[in-house]
């Protein structure tokens, strides 16, 4: 989803995307806002054990935040984010491989889990976290079905071993509580107001 470029929202400051997620970028993109995008290298599968739900990707936030290579100006903000599905008590993270993916889809088969999607802004001057949880419903879900999905699909890059905008959401999501876009890896509609804010 591209954005004419006459139709972006100018903020007074520069706006720096710290993921190498197409999605994130698609979402900023659908937002209207001018960006540019920086990977960041930091390491996403480890987090203090004692760190619930929330706490994860908060924490997660922060620490790609923090592993940016460079200096942020006066008139620079960096977005950092983090996504966490949260089932069971546990968090899922992106699979490894085809049978961990699988175990993951049967463990959210039938069930509600919770997304939570974390932001972290950070200028020179100031730094914001903030994050947005989203209901998920699946429906069971067959063998079959799993296995189309990931052999298809790969989704090997998503927490949760799902992606709400594939295949997989158009047959086994039965009710969303929540923003979609959380789901998705963002919360738009969140991120700008505190940007609006910031």
């Amino acid at each position: 989803m591209l954005v004419p470029e006459n139709r972006t929202i100018a903020f007074p400051f520069e706006i720096i995307l710290g993921s190498a997620s197409p999605r994130r970028k698609q979402l900023l993109e659908g937002l209207g806002l001018q960006f540019s995008v920086e990977a960041i290298d930091a390491n996403e599968s480890v987090w203090p054990a004692h760190l619930k739900a929330h706490e994860v990707p908060l924490f997660l936030a922060e620490l790609k935040s923090k592993a940016y290579p460079g200096e942020l100006n006066e008139n620079q903000v960096l977005i950092t984010s983090d996504t966490i599905v949260w089932c069971d008590k546990q968090v899922l993270n992106k699979p490894l491989d085809f049978e961990e993916g699988k175990k993951m889809l049967r463990q959210l088969s039938g069930k509600m889990h919770e997304v939570y999607t974390a932001v972290c802004l950070r200028s020179a001057k100031k730094q914001t976290l903030f994050y947005d949880r989203t209901a998920v419903y699946f429906k069971m879900l067959s063998d079959t079905e799993i296995e189309y999905y990931l052999n298809h699909y790969q989704p090997y890059d998503k927490a949760g071993a799902y992606g709400a905008q594939d295949w997989i959401g158009y047959v086994g999501i039965q009710k969303i509580e929540g923003s979609f876009y959380n789901v998705m890896g963002l919360p738009v509609r969140q991120l700008y107001e505190e940007l609006l804010k910031f």
